[in-house]
């Protein structure tokens, strides 16, 4: 595949709308004009990449309507990849198209304009609780998610080590002591396999668990 191929099918578009549509004007792969309208710039590309995004952003120079255009994708991968690239499209205000060369088909998934980020409630109320309920500072900033200690996990690791010194005992126990609210669902729900359920709501360390509190004998 070639750049040149997705060039037909995006002139025939432009033209279509009443444009009349050259290429490689000056720095720019296509170019389309209609009456007193700023021109349509078209960067084409066979696949996504940061050079195709910044010469959409260099493009915006000359006009406000620039659109990046790249072969149509298929499967959950392509599709997945290509809702990525059409957010950070819209955040710079570039319209995306792409092409099925099999016959043609010119798909318009964004135009250029302006961008309005939408807050969501949900996303920031459990980044504002998981940074609450975080004891301390544990990771370091960049890590890989592998061995982050979450809220969770330190809830998790100070019920281990409660048991570890004190026994046996029933969640609500070990709920005061350690002052985890969710003390008897974390050992209920057995998440890390550190703890055994010796009766009706009381729990007791298992192996794992006793290895756990040996390798972490502090508050991380």
């Amino acid at each position: 595949m070639k750049e040149t191929d997705l060039y037909p099918p995006i002139k025939a578009f432009l033209e279509g709308q009443g444009y009349t549509v050259k290429a490689e004007v000056g720095a720019a792969d296509v170019v389309g004009l209609r009456s007193d309208e700023p021109p349509v710039i078209v960067e084409l590309k066979t696949g996504f990449s940061l050079a195709l995004v910044h010469q959409g952003i260099a493009r915006q120079a000359m006009t406000p309507h620039v659109y990046l255009a790249v072969p149509d994708v298929a499967g959950r991968r392509g599709w997945s990849a290509l809702k990525a690239n059409l957010k950070l499209a819209r955040r710079l205000g570039l319209g995306v198209v792409t092409v099925r060369l099999s016959d043609g088909l010119i798909t318009v998934h964004c135009d250029p304009g302006p961008f309005q980020p939408r807050l969501q409630a949900k996303p920031r109320q459990r980044l504002l609780r998981e940074f609450a309920r975080r004891r301390g500072d544990p990771n370091k900033g960049g890590a890989t998610r592998d061995g982050l200690v979450t809220a969770y996990r330190q809830d998790a690791l100070a019920l281990a080590r409660h048991l570890a010194a004190a026994g046996p005992c029933k969640g609500s126990v070990a709920r005061d002591a350690c002052k985890v609210p969710r003390a008897t669902q974390i050992m209920r729900d057995n998440h890390y396999g550190w703890f055994v359920k010796v009766s009706v709501g009381v729990y007791e360390l298992s192996q794992a668990g006793r290895d756990a509190t040996a390798q972490h004998p502090v508050e991380q």
